[in-house]
């Protein structure tokens, strides 16, 4: 999938998607909440009222948006195991799914084929690649899916806003990041353009922070960051903040509030302090 075609079937299927209404998009104020070195990118819902019922339905008709896709939230064939989706709420302007062909479980640990689809796309796309290993971690479907929303996430040119920090992450041995005071370990990468081909390579990074961390099974919830230049991997105690869902886009320095009540409580208790309560860290907002 050379010559960004990717990226040209990702456009096609937005403006696709669009026209027929089954994309659709949830408008947010973004606000600079800064926090240490951090200028965390808040982004304020301006209309939340749609996912909701939309989730509440689902569940209760028991649904798979998944199997089958919906065709026009379809962008193409990555793999034999893999495709990819458009995100049909989304918050970002081509944030793709990266989906299993056949059920499997959200919160199971990563394999080798989910990295190679997760290479094919990063190779073409200079973005944030996350996963919400189950509930807990933030994920709102059980059916496997990894994401990628291109970057960057706030106004400056940081690709996201924890790149302040994470410039500081440890080479080859996975080691905490200096100044990021909650529960985690992190790898840097070499900065180059990822590789269609860098998928073992990856899962590798991915087994190794595992270990380092402890994790070994499907029953402890997690948040999986990567970007061409870091790996990060969080362990989750809670998914949400004040009744409001944290996945793995705040630990990138990205954060969903409900309303500007939320907003000043955010600032009131600080980014970092928000997502140190839901890693599990010992400190409550």
């Amino acid at each position: 999938m050379a010559d960004a075609v990717l990226w040209r079937a990702l456009v096609s299927a937005t403006e696709r998607s669009l026209a027929s209404g089954a994309l659709a998009p949830i408008a947010t104020e973004l606000e600079v909440v800064e926090d240490g070195e951090v200028a965390f990118a808040v982004r304020l819902f301006a209309r939340l009222d749609i996912k909701e019922r939309a989730n509440r339905e689902q569940r209760r008709v028991g649904t798979n948006p998944f199997l089958p896709p919906d065709p026009d939230l379809f962008v193409t064939e990555l793999t034999p195991t893999h495709v990819a989706l458009l995100n049909k709420f989304t918050v970002f302007p081509h944030h793709l799914l990266i989906v299993t062909r056949r059920f499997v479980s959200q919160d199971r640990l990563l394999d080798l084929a989910d990295f190679e689809a997760l290479a094919i796309v990063m190779a073409e796309i200079d973005g944030l690649g996350f996963y919400n290993a189950g509930v807990v971690a933030g994920a709102s479907q059980p059916h496997r899916h990894l994401q990628v929303v291109p970057t960057p996430l706030g106004p400056d040119d940081l690709s996201t806003p924890m790149d302040t920090l994470m410039k500081s992450a440890p080479e080859r041995v996975p080691a905490p990041v200096p100044g990021l005071d909650l529960p985690h370990v992190a790898l840097r990468l070499d900065g180059r353009p990822i590789n269609r081909s860098d998928g073992p390579a990856l899962h590798e990074c991915y087994h190794a922070l595992l270990a380092a961390i402890g994790i070994s099974d499907r029953r402890q919830p997690y948040n999986l960051l990567l970007t061409r230049h870091w790996m990060l991997l969080v362990p989750r105690a809670r998914e949400c903040w004040e009744g409001t869902s944290v996945n793995a886009l705040g630990f990138a320095g990205s954060l969903l509030v409900r309303d500007r009540e939320q907003l000043a409580r955010l600032r009131e208790i600080g980014p970092m302090r928000v997502l140190s309560a839901v890693s599990g860290a010992h400190l409550s907002p």
